[in-house]
Order: C-alpha cells, then structure tokens, then sequence
C-alpha cells in the first residue's frame, strides 16, 4: 500500500483498493479502529474523486457502516447503511445484488434497534 502511494498518489484509484482491502483484512481480524481510519480515508478520497452516488464509494460507505455495527456503534452505522442503500437504489437500481444485500442488512439493523427510521 505505501508503495503504491508513493507511485501512484494517495488518490489513485488502485491505492485506494489496496487501503480497503487492508482495511479488509483488519476488520476480519477484529481490528475495528484500523479498519475504521482506513475506511475512512478510502471513503472521503472516494466520495471526492468520483462522486458521492459512485459505485465505489456506496460500497465503501458499507464497508465503513459494517466497522461502524462491529464496534456497537449501531446508529451510525444504520445511518451510513441507509444513505449507502438510497445511492445504490438510485445509481445501481433495486436489482442490483449490492443494493439488495445491503438493504436487507438495513432492515435487520433497524429491527434489532425497534425502529423503521432511525431520523424519527
């Protein structure tokens, strides 16, 4: 990764999936804060370089609300899930597997928290 940052730029599209996929790779090792700087930064790069409706940026704002879920934050993260679901519905279409998955995890968050809006 930092040699790709180094080579290619902080922004460049290849380094940011090699910050996601160790940011990947630390979540699966239940390494919550790590994975959550990194998710971070991939997501704000992203949602600046190509938009905040790009297919890659919705999948890191899930990747980012699955970290957020993992450390019990549940709000923030039914939160980000929910502005990640709405963009892929609109970019992707309901069709799409993304889209379904993801909305299928909202709604279980949303259960397990009793409510069906979180901003109500």
């Amino acid at each position: 990764m930092e040699t790709r940052k180094t080579k290619l730029g902080a922004d460049h599209p290849n380094t940011l999936s090699s910050m996601a996929n160790l940011a990947s790779t630390y979540w699966n090792q239940g390494r919550w804060e790590e994975a959550e700087k990194l998710e971070v930064q991939v997501m704000e790069t992203r949602k600046t370089k190509l938009g905040v409706d790009h297919p890659d940026t919705l999948s890191s704002m899930a990747n980012l609300a699955f970290t957020y879920q993992s450390q019990l934050r549940y709000i923030e993260a039914v939160n980000l899930m929910s502005q990640c679901v709405m963009g892929q519905a609109v970019k992707l279409g309901v069709e799409h597997p993304a889209y379904y998955k993801n909305a299928a995890v909202l709604a279980r968050w949303e259960s397990e928290l009793g409510v069906t809006d979180i901003n109500k």
